[in-house]
């Protein structure tokens, strides 16, 4: 059973990357306004951020919330020289590109876990063997991302329902606005809510076991409390952007957020 471990950010590994490729606009994530392929002004010259346990205070929320699923490493591995001793316009440019595939790879292998969808294990295998390929790509620009989104994204749809199993119609709420509501101790055990806007809505104590959370936007949630065990397809990123507390039950593949 193939594992996540290398899908995991290993800053330690990475020459900065996503530190000079992204795009920061002054907002309420990001204090500053930096375009991309110019380094952040708090980038040491080691490639470690020199207000890593300050972040969020020094007004760099949006630094917080992001993952590249490992990303950043394999290129750093891949290219061998930083950045600042070659030109890193390949690099740069390559990050999201592998971020989205590596994200693919995160779900179906989370995928291949599930004895409920044994039925498609061989069909998960395939697709996961070929987003592998194509994430070792000589040149990740040539890559079409969205044509290889797509098989993966109807086998994980019926995973999702094989895993769920039948539901009420309550719980259908795929792409949902759930912007701001109150559903505190809301019953959402294996709900579709895949894409759902949660934004700012108040989860606390909901039930959430074996929810289906693909793509959706849990910024500023209220999951304090809330028992996400078994959830499918929940993200780091996806849970460094909510809130909870020491009470929140989490999946064993993501971790507790620092600033909970």
């Amino acid at each position: 059973m193939p594992t996540r471990t290398e899908l995991r950010a290993d800053c330690g590994s990475c020459f900065g990357l996503c530190c000079v490729a992204l795009t920061f606009s002054r907002s309420a994530d990001f204090a500053i306004d930096k375009p991309a392929g110019e380094a952040c002004r708090n980038l040491d010259d080691d490639f470690r951020c020199g207000i890593h346990t300050q972040l969020r205070p020094k007004g760099f929320q949006g630094c917080t919330v992001y993952d590249c699923f490992g990303a950043g490493q394999e290129i750093s591995r891949r290219a061998g020289r930083s950045w600042r001793e070659q030109p890193g316009a390949e690099m740069f440019a390559a990050l999201p590109i592998l971020r989205q595939l590596h994200e693919l790879r995160w779900y179906l292998t989370e995928a291949l876990t599930y004895k409920a969808a044994a039925a498609l294990h061989a069909d998960l295998r395939t697709a996961l063997t070929r987003v592998e390929e194509v994430s070792r790509t000589t040149d990740l620009t040539t890559v079409d991302v969205p044509a290889e989104r797509a098989p993966v994204n109807e086998l994980l749809l019926r995973t999702s329902k094989l895993v769920r199993g039948n539901q009420p119609k309550s719980k259908e709420r795929r792409g949902a606005d759930l912007i701001g509501k109150r559903l505190r101790a809301a019953d959402l055990s294996n709900a579709n809510l895949r894409g759902a806007y949660l934004i700012a809505a108040d989860l606390t104590n909901a039930n959430l076991r074996g929810a289906d959370l693909i793509g959706a936007d849990l910024r500023d949630t209220n999951l304090r409390g809330a028992d996400l065990t078994g959830a499918l397809f929940l993200t780091q990123p996806q849970l460094n952007a909510a809130q909870g507390d020491t009470r929140t039950k989490l999946p064993a593949a993501v971790t507790r957020p620092a600033h909970w």
